[in-house]
C-alpha cells in the first residue's frame, strides 16, 4: 500500500511540474509561428525533414539575425515534438536530429490563399504575457538576447532579489520542490556514506544540508556554500558551516560535493568552470554529485519527457538563453573535458537525475 501511495504522489508531482510549464508550449508555437518554421519545413508540399541548420537557411530572417542559434530552435522543435506538432528523425550514425510536420503541424503551413491557422495562434497569445516570453523567438536569432532581460531591464535573480514578496514566493517555491526531492534522493542513492565533509554549492539556507546530515550522522561536518548575502541570512544549523564566496573563484574543500539545479542555468563554458573548481577541491576518489533535469535522447510525449522539454524552454526564456537541461551523455563529456574520469547517472526521481562525477 505504501509503494501504491509514493507512486501516486510521485505521478501527482510530476503532473503540476508539467502543468506549471505549460506555457512553453503555446509560447514555443507562438515562436515557430513568428519564424515561419512550418512554411520553411513544408516547402510546396515536400515536407523534408531538415535539420535546424538547414530550417534557419529557409526562414525570412533579416540581416541582423546571421548569429540565429540552431541550437536553441532545435530546442522548440524537440519540446513541440513532444505534443505531436513536428515528427523528430534521429540519425543514428551522427545523432543529428531533424524534423518534419505532423498533421497538426500542417495547419499551420500558408496555403495557396495565404490562410493558415497561424494568425490565429499570434492572435491567441499577442496579449497574454507582457513580458519575457513572447521575446523567447528572439533567442534563436540572438543567442546572446536574455528575453527577461529584455523585457524587465534585469536577470531574473536580480529583479526577484529586489522584490521581497517575489523573492519570498521564489524561495518557498524552491523549498516545495526540493524537499520531496531530498527525500527521493537520501532512500534511493546511498552516495552519502562514508563521507566526512560534505560542502553544499548554493546550498541557500542549508535545507538540505540538515536533510542530508539527519541520515548521514557519521558526517563530521557539512558547508553550505553560497552568495555572502545568501548565507548571512541563513539560520544556524547543528554540524553545519555557512560558508560565503563565489563558486566560479574557487569552492570549500570537501570528501564529496553536493549541488542541485545549479548547473542547468549556465552555459557550457560557466559549468566546465564551476565544475573544474569542484574537481580541484576533491580529493582523489571524491565525488561530485550533482542533481539536475536530464533530457532523454529521443523525444516521445511521456509525462516526464514533456516535463523536462517545457522545463528547458523556461530556463532558456527566464534565467539564460544558453543555459540548458541538458542529455545524460552531454553531462558525461563535461565532467570528462575538466578531468572526472568516472560518471554515473542515478534515475531514482520523477523528474531530476543523481549524476555522480568521481575524481
Amino acid at each position: 500500500m505504501e509503494d501504491e501511495t509514493t507512486e501516486s504522489r510521485n505521478k501527482a508531482r510530476l503532473a503540476i511540474v508539467e502543468l506549471a510549464n505549460m506555457i512553453s508550449v503555446p509560447m514555443s508555437l507562438n515562436a515557430i509561428v513568428r519564424l515561419k518554421v512550418p512554411d520553411a519545413i513544408w516547402q510546396n508540399g515536400s515536407n523534408t525533414p531538415l535539420s535546424a541548420s538547414q530550417i534557419l537557411t529557409r526562414l525570412p530572417l533579416s540581416p541582423s539575425s546571421a548569429s540565429a542559434d540552431p541550437d536553441n530552435l532545435q530546442r522548440i522543435l524537440r519540446m513541440l515534438t513532444s505534443y505531436g506538432v513536428f515528427a523528430e528523425h534521429l540519425n543514428a550514425s551522427t545523432s543529428e536530429r531533424s524534423y518534419s510536420l505532423t498533421d497538426v503541424g500542417k495547419t499551420l503551413v500558408t496555403d495557396g490563399d495565404g490562410l493558415s491557422y497561424a494568425p490565429y495562434v499570434l492572435q491567441h497569445h499577442q496579449d497574454a504575457l507582457m513580458g519575457a516570453w513572447p521575446l523567447i523567438h528572439e533567442a534563436v536569432l540572438d543567442p546572446s538576447t536574455e528575453p527577461f532581460v529584455k523585457a524587465n531591464g534585469e536577470r531574473a535573480y536580480d529583479y526577484y532579489g529586489k522584490n521581497p514578496e517575489m523573492n519570498d514566493l521564489m524561495q518557498r517555491a524552491m523549498s516545495g520542490v526540493s524537499v520531496p526531492f531530498m527525500k527521493a534522493i537520501l532512500g534511493g542513492y546511498d552516495g552519502f556514506e562514508g563521507v566526512e565533509r560534505l560542502v553544499d554549492v548554493g546550498g541557500s539556507a542549508g535545507d538540505c544540508l540538515r536533510m542530508i546530515l539527519q541520515k548521514y550522522p557519521g558526517a563530521r561536518e557539512g558547508i553550505n556554500f553560497d552568495l555572502p548575502e545568501v548565507v548571512a541570512k541563513a539560520p544556524a544549523i547543528p554540524g553545519v558551516t555557512h560558508v560565503g564566496g563565489d563558486m566560479f573563484k574557487s569552492i570549500p574543500k570537501g570528501d564529496a560535493i553536493f549541488m542541485k539545479w545549479i548547473l542547468t542555468t549556465w552555459t557550457d563554458e560557466e559549468c566546465k568552470l564551476i565544475m573544474k573548481n569542484c574537481f580541484d577541491a576533491l580529493p582523489a576518489g571524491g565525488k561530485m554529485i550533482a542533481c539536475e533535469p536530464v533530457l532523454p535522447e529521443q523525444s516521445d510525449d511521456s509525462h516526464r519527457t514533456r516535463a523536462l522539454l517545457e522545463g528547458d524552454i523556461f530556463v532558456m526564456t527566464i534565467y539564460r538563453a544558453k543555459g540548458k537541461h541538458r542529455t545524460e551523455e552531454e553531462f558525461r563529456q563535461l565532467g570528462l573535458s575538466v578531468g572526472f574520469p568516472h560518471f554515473r547517472a542515478f534515475y531514482i526521481d520523477y523528474f531530476y537525475t543523481v549524476l555522480e562525477f568521481q575524481k
